[in-house]
C-alpha cells in the first residue's frame, strides 16, 4: 500500500501512540488530522507541528463522531486512511471496586464501541477511495489477558475479532483492515503501572507501522508481541501465568 499521498485521521491522536503515528505519516507526506477530547493537548500539537490539522471530538459521543464526519466531508474529502487509535485502560478489582460500572462503561465506549461505530460512518467514504486503508491499535492483552484489566483486556479481544471479521468482508473493496497488536509501549497509559524495562517506544512502534504498511502485512506484531504470541503457542500456560499476575 502506498505511504505517501494520504489524507489521515487519527483518533487519540494528541499523544503517545496516536502522536508518534501522526508524525510519521507526516513525515511521509500525507496530510493528518487528529482528534481528540482535551483541548489543551490538541492546543500544543498545533504549536508543535503546524501542518497537522486538530479537531476537538470524544469519538465515544455519537453527535460528536458525526459532526466530525460531516466537517472532514465538507474539509478533507480526500481521506482515505482511519486509524483508531482512542482508548483507556482502567485497573481495578471487579468484585470490589465500587465504580466499577462506570468504568465498564466507559471502556466498553472508548476502546470498541467507538471504534465500530466511526468505522461504520466513515467506511462509505473510504470505499469510493482508489486505495484507503482502516487501522485499529489492539494489544496483545486481547490475546493474553491480565487479571488487572479484565474490561481493557476484552474489549481489546473485541477488537481483534472485528478486524479480521471487518478484513474478510471488504477483501474485495479498495479498503484494507490493518490492526496493530501493540507490545506494552511507554505511554501516559503505561507510565508507573509497568517497569519502564522493555518497553517500546511510540516512536519506534510508529515506524514498524509504515514498513508493514508499505509491505501490506495487516496483523502488525511490533516490539515484543510477536515472541509473546508465540510463546502463547508453544507454551500457552507458562505465558498466560506470566501475564496474568501483572
Amino acid at each position: 500500500m502506498k505511504i505517501s499521498g494520504n489524507t489521515v485521521l487519527i483518533t487519540g491522536g494528541a499523544s503517545g501512540i496516536g502522536l508518534s503515528i501522526a508524525r510519521v505519516f507526516l513525515e511521509n507526506m500525507n496530510t493528518v488530522i487528529v482528534c481528540g477530547r482535551n483541548a489543551d493537548k490538541l492546543d500544543l500539537v498545533k504549536k508543535q507541528y503546524l501542518d497537522i490539522h486538530t479537531i476537538q471530538c470524544d469519538v465515544a459521543n455519537p453527535v460528536e463522531a458525526t459532526q466530525m464526519l460531516d466537517h472532514l466531508r465538507t474539509n478533507f474529502p480526500s481521506l482515505n486512511i482511519l486509524v483508531n487509535n482512542a482508548g483507556i485502560q482502567h485497573q481495578y478489582d471487579f468484585l470490589r471496586d465500587e465504580n466499577a460500572l462506570k468504568k465498564i462503561d466507559e471502556e466498553i465506549d472508548i476502546n470498541f464501541k467507538a471504534v465500530a461505530r466511526l468505522t461504520k460512518i466513515v467506511l462509505p467514504n473510504l470505499v469510493k477511495a482508489s486505495e484507503a486503508a482502516i487501522i485499529n491499535v489492539s494489544s496483545f492483552l486481547g490475546i493474553v489477558p491480565k487479571s488487572s484489566a479484565p474490561i481493557y483486556c476484552a474489549t481489546k479481544a473485541a477488537l481483534h475479532a472485528f478486524s479480521k471479521s471487518l478484513r474478510y468482508q471488504l477483501q474485495n473493496t479498495p479498503v484494507r483492515v490493518f490492526e496493530i497488536i501493540t507490545p506494552l509501549v511507554d505511554t501516559d497509559m503505561t507510565r508507573g503501572r509497568e517497569s519502564d524495562a522493555g518497553k517500546m517506544s511510540p516512536e519506534i512502534l510508529a515506524k514498524e507501522v509504515i514498513r508493514n504498511m508499505k509491505m501490506e502485512n495487516y496483523e502488525i506484531k511490533p516490539g515484543r508481541t510477536k515472541l509473546v504470541l508465540l510463546l502463547n503457542r508453544i507454551f500457552p500456560s507458562l505465558i498466560q501465568k506470566a501475564i496474568g499476575k501483572r
